[in-house]
């Protein structure tokens, strides 16, 4: 039973409650509450907007939905809307760094919480390196933009702006690329503005969304002339076997697009550093997610309109759209900076994120303490920032963005499933505690959270399987070889 122990929990007072602003009350180095309602906001959208409408939009659309893609948005969606909701509670509730680590902790036990924790990895830190390769691809269309409009060349060589490895088949092939140079330059440069403070981090990615948004909104604004009703003809193609086109293509998409929304969680490990947790937290998560959810639909229906589905399965599939109209090449170079800077605000938040869930496990003991060092001066957690950085630096370095991306999904889904169900765990467990916000109709939402994103799973693990079992397996074996004993729950 030892296996299922939960961590004791109470409600957490208003942070104006006596406790300082730049440490704990006993004196210790913790993390700064310094971020708003606008803030949390905009960290929502910042990892929201990216490499769902950059990069993941095309591929699924021209592989899996065809034009019905808007449909996969619309049930992803819809999938993440129960989730949310279960994550406002939780947050508002317990505002602490661990996310859905800390929920299953507090509800479903310690091996459960442990399995989460490893699952949120993947979501973060291989999400970050997964952005970073459609970052890379965006900056090399840029840099060939400034060539053509200078007439000089300032291109790299695709030996080092593409991943060395790729896999066929279900088998690692080497690709005769060196590395991937783009995509590791900002994934250290975010590292470094991470290291540095929550604060500087969070102005630069208000900013870095304001760009992304106008740019989004302009791509819109010109390109609706240019939209054939004849090219979401017909809307939901002919199948072609599983998973392509048809109802079946359009569920796959859903599970892959899914991706596009990974992000609004990662609103719940800033909850530690938020002034007003119980109010702003569930503004944070469920405003950024209505927000996102509108552009991606408008986004996807203007891209399938366009040019024909079957032309966007390229890394840049916004920009190739472009590519189809003489008139709107001046966009095309907008576009690629606001993609830039639009994937540049997804891997900072990614970044913020696992450092905090790594620094909650820590202190709980279930991996070693000096991930949960808070720097002195920057008041971040520092040691794990680097940790994260480097292994991102050599995912984004080595790997393809297709295997990357289906491995986020699933380790998002199973984290966003257990938040679902733990929601229900307490309410039952638990009903004494205050809760600054409430699901509404709890019972059907959080099942219908958790069957959804259960379901996706599933979709994405019939063609991964052998990837995401070797994820789990690896992360059991770290639980039962150091976790399980070195827990502060052993004391």
């Amino acid at each position: 039973m030892s296996l299922f122990r939960t961590k004791p929990i109470e409600a957490q007072p208003h942070v104006d409650a006596g406790e300082p602003v730049h440490g704990g009350l006993t004196g210790e180095v913790t993390l700064k509450r310094v971020l708003s309602a606008r803030h949390l906001v905009m960290l929502g959208i910042g990892a929201v907007i990216g490499a769902g409408i950059f990069v993941m939009t095309g591929q699924a659309a021209a592989n899996h939905a065809g034009p019905a893609i808007v449909l996969s948005f619309v049930l992803a969606g819809i999938a993440c809307g129960f989730a949310g909701l279960c994550y406002a509670e939780f947050a508002a509730m317990l505002p602490v760094s661990g996310s859905a680590y800390s929920y299953s902790y507090a509800t479903l036990g310690e091996f459960v919480a442990w399995f989460i924790g490893w699952n949120l990895v993947l979501e973060y830190t291989f999400a970050a390196a997964t952005v970073a390769v459609g970052w890379s691809g965006y900056f090399t269309g840029l840099l060939d933009s400034i060539g053509h409009m200078t007439g000089s060349a300032v291109g790299l060589p695709a030996a080092l702006t593409n991943a060395p490895l790729n896999v066929v088949d279900g088998r690692i092939v080497t690709t005769g690329a060196l590395i991937n140079l783009p995509a590791v330059a900002i994934v250290i440069g975010v590292t470094a503005l991470c290291y540095r403070g929550i604060t500087q981090s969070a102005s630069a990615n208000a900013v870095i969304v304001a760009i992304k948004i106008v740019v989004l909104l302009l791509f819109m604004a010109f390109s609706l002339k240019h939209v054939d009703p004849a090219n979401w003809t017909p809307f939901i193609p002919e199948p072609e076997g599983p998973g392509r086109f048809g109802w079946d293509g359009v569920l796959r998409g859903a599970s892959i697009v899914f991706f596009a929304y990974i992000g609004f969680d990662a609103v719940s490990t800033a909850a530690q550093e938020a002034k007003n947790p119980q109010r702003d937290m569930p503004i944070g998560i469920l405003g950024s997610l209505a927000i996102c959810t509108v552009l991606y639909i408008a986004m996807a229906a203007v891209l399938t309109g366009m040019v024909p589905y079957t032309l966007l399965g390229t890394p840049k599939p916004v920009a190739t759209a472009l590519e189809s109209y003489p008139d709107l090449l001046w966009l095309k170079t907008l576009v690629e900076v606001g993609a830039i800077a639009g994937l540049t605000s997804v891997i900072l938040v990614m970044m913020v994120g696992q450092p905090r869930i790594f620094y909650s496990m820590a202190r709980d003991g279930l991996i070693p303490k000096l991930f949960g060092r808070v720097h002195r001066e920057f008041r971040t957690p520092h040691v794990g920032t680097l940790i994260v950085g480097s292994t991102a630096v050599i995912l984004a370095g080595l790997l393809p963005i297709g295997v990357l991306g289906d491995l986020v999904s699933m380790g998002t889904l199973l984290a966003f499933a257990t938040v679902c169900i733990g929601v229900l765990v307490l309410r039952r467990t638990r009903p004494d505690l205050q809760r600054a916000f409430r699901v509404p109709w709890a019972p059907v939402v959080c099942i219908l959270g958790a069957a959804s994103c259960l379901w996706l799973f599933g979709r994405a693990f019939l063609d991964n399987w052998h990837w995401m079992s070797g994820w789990i397996l690896i992360g059991f074996a770290i639980y039962f070889g150091y976790s399980r004993r070195h827990s502060q729950l052993n004391a």
